[in-house]
């Protein structure tokens, strides 16, 4: 045989065994991947079970987060009208008429005042109570009540003092402590409906 034909038969021989183990490649190739796709199959099976058992569950989850934050946005609005309520009733307060207000206030001095000789401080824009209102309180009741040139931080009423101690009947005050009594009522009056 010639050296051409042995380096033929060489490369025909090499030809084959490469295209063997090509075969061999790919016919691997295709079992892993028939492997691999029954692996995912068996694992989308698997968690789509797994998800059909979930979903209702998660579903109500979601459902009970969902009232629940209904509830809470529900349950802000009530608080915000029931203080805005509480604002109106002292906004009426505030602007009552005057004779309506100084009775009003006349009646308060007559339930805080203790010793007669405090001093009273009130808004800073109070024109209602005057030094002259509080003389004639005073004449009529036997007290030296004065009008302190101090002014607090209030919206309508007074602040009585007497030295460090001093008695809060700003209408803000009064209305906040008739807020804890009138909240129910308050509640169940704006609401009945629900």
């Amino acid at each position: 045989m010639a050296l051409a034909d042995i380096r033929k038969k060489i490369e025909q021989d090499a030809a084959n065994e490469a295209a063997k183990l090509l075969d061999e490649a790919r016919a691997q190739a295709a079992a892993l991947e028939k492997e691999a796709e029954a692996e995912i199959a068996k694992s989308k099976a698997y968690y789509d079970g797994m998800f059909a058992e979930e979903a209702p569950e998660v579903r109500r989850r979601a459902q009970i987060i969902a009232n629940l934050d209904v509830k809470k946005i529900s349950l802000g609005a009530k608080q915000e009208l029931i203080g805005k309520a509480f604002d109106g009733a002292l906004d009426r307060l505030c602007s009552l008429d005057d004779g309506k207000y100084l009775a009003f206030m006349e009646k308060l001095l007559d339930q805080s005042v203790s010793s007669g000789d405090e001093e009273l401080l009130t808004a800073p824009d109070e024109k209602r109570i005057s030094q002259a209102w509080l003389d004639g309180y005073n004449a009529a009741r036997g007290k030296k009540l004065t009008l302190s040139a101090d002014k607090a931080d209030i919206k309508g009423g007074f602040i009585l003092r007497r030295g460090r101690i001093s008695v809060n009947c700003s209408l803000e005050t009064l209305v906040h402590w008739l807020k804890d009594d009138l909240e129910s009522d308050v509640v169940k009056r704006l609401f009945d409906a629900e």
